[in-house]
């Protein structure tokens, strides 16, 4: 069970890390991008916490996975960054994926 809080501790570094890679201004508020170099070298090192325990190839997808989906919500609640029926299909597949890989994780 701890594997599991440290990849979502993992994946909440990575989104934050995303978000300071846009407040960074393509690199040029240094402040911003120390902040997302290293909030993404935690949450790398934390996610290599959880490979002890998870299968890399269920915990990468539900870190990415699950990352991609809550940055793409950030960006439109956020950013005011467009939002269709398609772009909420693809995330809900995301989601999906995430939840399947989960859900046969323990069984193969």
């Amino acid at each position: 069970m701890l594997a599991w809080v440290y990849l979502l501790g993992a994946i909440c570094l990575e989104v934050v890390g995303t978000v300071s890679l846009k407040f960074s201004n393509g690199f040029t508020d240094w402040r911003f991008a120390v902040l997302s170099l290293s909030l993404y070298g935690v949450s790398f090192w934390v996610l290599s916490l959880t490979l002890r325990t998870i299968p890399v190839s269920t915990a990468y997808a539900v870190w990415s996975g699950l990352g991609t989906a809550a940055v793409a919500v950030i960006g439109m609640m956020f950013f005011k960054e467009p939002m269709s029926v398609l772009k909420a299909v693809f995330l809900l597949m995301i989601i999906g994926g995430v939840v399947g890989l989960n859900a046969i994780s323990g069984k193969h």
